[in-house]
């Protein structure tokens, strides 16, 4: 009997749709049809009754299904003690700086939890690099700012919004209404040349046909937000990496007018056909759930 039309079975009955339980198990729903039609098949009873897009449950399947979750149960317990076994004894992450200073702390210690015997090894740098050491198995796996390449698979981890900030008692904070035009007067600090971060604010102004005042460019937004600290400039940064400046009152968000939109998408990364991989299944059911 195939585990993954168990599987399948499993997570139609729970969420009641071909279309959730395909999205669960990040498969199209044609795919989750065909693995419930095999199981169907095999079985030669009917599991489920269909009427449009709703599903429900036949007698045979209402009496089959904690059969089906004691067997799923029995296999997942059965594969993690096999693969505690052999489970490696170090585990590279690589990821952006802010996002090691801002996501991962977070993240790690239910990992610790699990798999107290394990040593993580945190690489930082910029998401080009991070990408590079996926594809050549220098890290398991990377969040980064999306980057596309036929060898990596990519999931979706959330946008993250860019927004202009100033330090506390900036004299833009005394405006009523902040322009692109006001803004272009005051020394900007950009960071990460050719990112897409970078790409985006130079967009906008371009657009607009405005100049900059372009005063510091550094390689890392970490540096450029603790330079807005210090008084040296603004400048647009990513929502994560200011979190915790915003709660201390150190930096403010500037709304401007008329508003700017600016997102970028962090993926969670990893070489196809990896994952099956225990620590690769570990996050992404913790990301995802």
């Amino acid at each position: 009997m195939n585990i993954d039309n168990i599987e399948a079975f499993i997570y139609v009955c729970q969420l009641g749709s071909f279309n959730k339980a395909a999205e669960a198990l990040f498969l199209t729903q044609p795919s989750v049809s065909a693995r419930i039609q095999s199981l169907e098949r095999e079985m030669n009873i009917k599991l489920f009754l269909r009427q449009g897009n709703k599903v429900s449950l036949t007698d045979k399947g209402e009496y089959f299904f904690p059969h089906a979750q004691k067997i799923l149960q029995s296999y997942q317990e059965a594969k993690y003690r096999l693969q505690q076994e052999l489970l490696p004894n170090e585990l590279k992450f690589g990821c952006a700086l802010s996002i090691a200073n801002n996501v991962l702390p977070s993240m790690l210690p239910d990992f610790k939890a699990k798999f107290n015997n394990v040593r993580m090894k945190i690489i930082t740098g910029h998401s080009k690099d991070v990408l590079q050491k996926v594809i050549n198995q220098e890290v398991d796996f990377g969040i980064i700012r999306r980057e596309t390449h036929p060898e990596i698979e990519g999931i979706h981890l959330y946008d993250d919004p860019i927004s202009l900030f100033v330090s506390n008692g900036h004299i833009l904070l005394k405006q009523e209404t902040i322009t692109l035009e006001q803004v272009a007067k005051y020394p900007l600090i950009f960071f990460d040349y050719g990112s897409m971060d970078w790409l985006y604010i130079h967009r906008i102004f371009s657009t607009n046909r405005i100049s900059p005042n372009i005063s510091l460019e550094v390689d890392n937004m970490e540096t450029a937000k603790n330079l807005v600290i210090q008084g040296m400039g603004i400048s647009f940064l990513p929502e994560h990496c200011v979190k915790k400046e915003l709660q201390k009152e150190q930096l403010v968000r500037v709304e401007l007018t008329p508003p700017i939109r600016m997102n970028i998408s962090i993926d969670f990364i990893y070489v196809k056909g990896s994952s099956q991989s225990v620590f690769i299944n570990y996050f992404k059911e913790r990301l995802f759930s």
